[in-house]
C-alpha cells in the first residue's frame, strides 16, 4: 500500500490502516487466516505447493458461503458488485 495516497485520489476510496497488535481491527483478515490454516498450518512455506494446489484452495474459499455476505459466496458477492457498478455507470441516451 505504498501508493495508498494515489489510490485514494484516483478512486475516492477511504484508506484505513489497522494498528499493530490489534487483531480485532482486522476481522475478515483474521477469519481468512483461520480458514487458510485449515489447509496450510502457520509457518507453511507456500513455495512448496504448486500453483494448482494454491488455486484449489483459493477456489474452495471463494466458493464457500459467508454469514457476513448474507450467505453468498465471495465470488457471488464480487460478481454482484461488478454488475451493479456496470448498471450504475451506463450512460443514457435521449
Amino acid at each position: 500500500m505504498t501508493q495508498h495516497a494515489q489510490l485514494r485520489i484516483e478512486t475516492g476510496l477511504e484508506i484505513y490502516f489497522c494498528e499493530p497488535q490489534s487483531p480485532w481491527q482486522r476481522g475478515s483478515n483474521e477469519n481468512t487466516n483461520g480458514l487458510l490454516r485449515q489447509y496450510f498450518p502457520k509457518g507453511t512455506d507456500l513455495s512448496q505447493h504448486c500453483a494448482d494446489e494454491l488455486s484449489a484452495v483459493a477456489n474452495a474459499l471463494n466458493t464457500c458461503p459467508r454469514k457476513t455476505l448474507g450467505w453468498q459466496t465471495p465470488a457471488e458477492d464480487l460478481d454482484r458488485l461488478l454488475k451493479q457498478d456496470m448498471v450504475v455507470g451506463v450512460a443514457t441516451t435521449g
